[in-house]
């Protein structure tokens, strides 16, 4: 349990971090980062396999680059079901969804 909540607390200063970096990203409070954090976990736990399920096959055509598309869709789909935290467009999902996964590993890494 304290593991989770370590990763939550991680994950919310990573998407605080993307909202500070990308201008079209708004966090618009901490519990905003938290509950997104949340919600971010469950879209991919749920709907992330299924769309890497159905997209199979264009996944095997770019040699794996459309999983950042698949990555920038369920970040947008965060901004959608936060409120509070809103992703201004596919770029900005894009670009935010790199940042999270980039600092999060980086602080998993040196947390655990």
């Amino acid at each position: 349990m304290v593991e989770f909540l370590i990763t939550l607390c991680i994950t919310a200063l990573a998407m605080y971090i993307a909202s500070v970096i990308i201008p079209g990203i708004i966090m618009e409070s901490a519990q905003a980062a938290f509950i997104g954090a949340f919600v971010l976990g469950l879209v991919n736990g749920i709907i992330k396999p299924i769309l890497v399920f159905f997209t199979f096959p264009f996944t095997i055509v770019t040699l794996g680059l459309f999983l950042l598309v698949v990555n920038a869709i369920c970040f947008s789909l965060v901004g959608y079901f936060t409120p509070g935290f809103k992703v201004g467009g596919f770029f900005n999902a894009l670009f935010g969804s790199v940042i999270v996964s980039v600092v999060s590993t980086i602080i998993n890494q040196i947390v655990f």
